[in-house]
């Protein structure tokens, strides 16, 4: 007895797999933009088509025609001289925009945050405002009897280790115009009253990159600053750690200013300053 042909079921159409390629090029072409904005950023005194080629992996004509868009939209400029790339006028714009004094405390705050919690202590971080140095963002203690500080606070360059470290950065020719003008109000008895003395100091800190207030401002206070740096490498402000001498003795100062190290570099990271990076470009 024959049997009934069985009824054979549609096969579905095997769907060609996609290319990833094509499906994610436009993603592509702006990590390729990228990965080049970032390459003339690490060399500050330009680079040429042919060795920016070679060090994001890309041909000539590739390198050429996305840095040729990004000349046109102003986000990197080329030496007329020497037809070197750098980076132009708007991206420093745009950059400057996203560290303004609200974004600066926002990036701060969860890293003083932290040096707080490690520290016990009294965390602060600053910026100069022409001749004046300005608390931006604070956080308290967790120990008895804390140092209370307001936001905005101004306090005297002169006196305090955040404006030690600001006037450390400062070029040569501001840092003179700002021996000439400034107050050495005393404080305390302890405060740097000499315009020498000061200068003295203020070139320790520069050489440490790390400096102290044994009770300059405030007689019964102590303070421990260091330098943060933004994206271009230059100091953006200064992020320091205060206590009572009674509790933070010279040595704990010292101790605790490995904390204030580590969040100067996080805090430096934040603001995109990579110095593995320009390393990298002074020795190529």
């Amino acid at each position: 007895m024959k049997r009934p042909a069985r009824s054979k079921k549609p096969v579905p159409p095997v769907e060609k797999a996609a290319d990833p390629d094509k499906e994610r090029g436009g993603v592509q072409s702006i990590a390729r933009a990228f990965s080049i904005a970032e390459e003339i950023a690490r060399n500050r005194e330009g680079i040429g088509l042919a060795e920016l080629s070679k060090r994001v992996g890309l041909h000539n004509s590739t390198t050429f025609h996305l840095v040729k868009t990004m000349v046109q939209l102003g986000y990197v400029s080329q030496l007329a001289d020497s037809r070197k790339y750098r980076i132009g006028r708007r991206m420093f714009t745009l950059a400057a925009g996203a560290l303004d004094e609200i974004e600066l405390v926002s990036v701060a705050t969860p890293v003083l945050e932290k040096l707080t919690g490690e520290t016990g202590e009294y965390s602060h971080f600053a910026i100069r405002s022409g001749e004046q140095i300005v608390v931006v963002a604070k956080t308290a203690g967790t120990g008895i009897f804390q140092l209370v500080d307001r936001t905005g606070a101004v306090r005297p360059a002169h006196a305090t280790a955040l404006g030690k470290v600001l006037l450390a950065a400062l070029a040569p020719p501001q840092l003179a115009r700002y021996m000439e003008t400034c107050d050495l109000h005393p404080f305390t008895a302890k405060t740097i009253v000499e315009r020498e003395a000061l200068l003295r100091e203020i070139e320790e800190v520069r050489r440490k990159g790390l400096a102290f207030d044994d009770g300059e401002f405030d007689a019964e206070a102590r303070c421990v600053a260091v330098p943060v740096r933004d994206f271009t490498g230059r100091v953006a402000g200064a992020i320091g750690m205060s206590g009572p001498m009674w509790r933070l003795s010279l040595q704990a100062l010292q101790e605790k200013s490995k904390y204030v190290r580590e969040a100067a570099v996080a805090l430096s990271a934040e603001l995109g300053y990579q110095p593995e990076r320009e390393a990298t470009a002074e020795i190529a």
